[in-house]
């Protein structure tokens, strides 16, 4: 059995890119009974950009009723908020004390922003080792991860093979379990309304949570198509509108729009309303549930805190060979 680790920004509701190219399948994953999942919201690392109070505490709300809504169980996956396993932010120090500043520097997380030091606070130069706590506080083996963290993740690994090499020189002690990355090489990316990748930051997401009315409101508004009459063929390959329909319906009823766009006489309004149908019919449920739970914040709570009572079990096991190797 293998300790998979995940963790998830809490910067607002998850978009329909996160849905399909991460919750739905970390999902199936922990289904696995192979892996044992430890899933977190990473709403300390969110400190490093958002200084407003309610807002975190509504962003991290909205993660978790998220996750729950597209049916995490919860008793298969130690599912926790960061904050809540104060033990992470000790043991982020001890790593930092073992690592050296100059390999700091180097990271992309601060390196990126180095010609803008004003914007630069100390939590973000010390990211990685925040994100090394979270990992090897809990022996995970495995972490998924983008290209983007694979840096950090090297730095994770450093910092373990360092404490366990000076630990004991001569044997290299495992004090700390050295993780390994799992990437996927077949990670959906969903494009935006825009045609780039769906990102928050670049504002071109869809909210498949949102009142159907708003959702009909962006996909009408941001989806640019071009000004081809009803009755001319159409190129569905090179449309954002079909692209997002091929992902989201079967394949029979996107190649049936990809043969009524070719043919004429069928426009973009059709599809971008056949793309809307399958957003709300598609996600009802979730949505439905979604809403439940962010009426009931006592509900998210109430799992939150059974996966963090689970994670500071083990925390606390790593936490405590930790101090007594390095001389507390």
């Amino acid at each position: 059995m293998a300790r998979v680790l995940t963790g998830i920004q809490s910067t607002g509701t998850p978009h329909l890119g996160n849905i399909l190219g991460a919750i739905q399948p970390a999902i199936e994953m922990a289904k696995d009974s192979k892996n044992e999942s430890f899933l977190f919201i990473a709403d300390l690392h969110s400190l490093t950009q958002i200084k407003d109070g309610a807002l975190l505490r509504e962003n991290t709300y909205a993660v978790a009723a998220a996750w729950l809504a597209f049916g995490l169980d919860t008793s298969r996956t130690v599912f926790y908020r960061q904050s809540d396993v104060p033990e992470v932010t000790e043991f982020a120090w001890y790593l930092s004390c073992y690592f050296p500043y100059q390999r700091m520097t180097l990271a992309h997380s601060f390196k990126d922003k180095s010609d803008r030091l004003a914007d630069v606070n100390a939590g973000l130069f010390n990211y990685p080792m925040l994100m090394a706590a979270d990992i090897l506080l809990y022996d995970a083996q495995l972490v998924p991860v983008g290209k983007d963290q694979l840096q950090h993740l090297e730095m994770t690994r450093s910092v373990a093979q360092r404490i366990n090499h000076q630990i004991d020189p001569k044997h290299g002690s495992e004090i700390l379990v050295v993780p390994e990355a799992m990437t996927f090489g077949t990670t959906m990316s969903v494009p935006g309304t825009d045609g780039a990748k769906m990102s928050k930051s670049t504002g071109n997401t869809l909210d498949v949570f949102a009142d159907p009315k708003d959702l009909k409101k962006a996909i009408n508004k941001q989806i640019i198509t071009d000004a081809t009459p009803l009755e001319d063929p159409k190129d569905p390959d090179g449309s954002v509108v079909y692209k997002l329909c091929e992902i989201l319906m079967s394949a029979d009823d996107a190649a049936e729009m990809a043969s009524k766009l070719r043919a004429g006489g069928y426009g973009w309004g059709h599809a971008k309303k056949a793309l809307l149908e399958a957003l709300v019919d598609g996600y009802a449920e979730p949505r439905a549930r979604f809403s439940e739970l962010m009426a009931d914040r006592g509900a998210v709570d109430a799992e939150l805190k059974i996966g963090a009572e689970k994670a500071r079990e083990v925390a606390a096991q790593t936490l405590a060979r930790v101090r007594t190797a390095i001389g507390y």
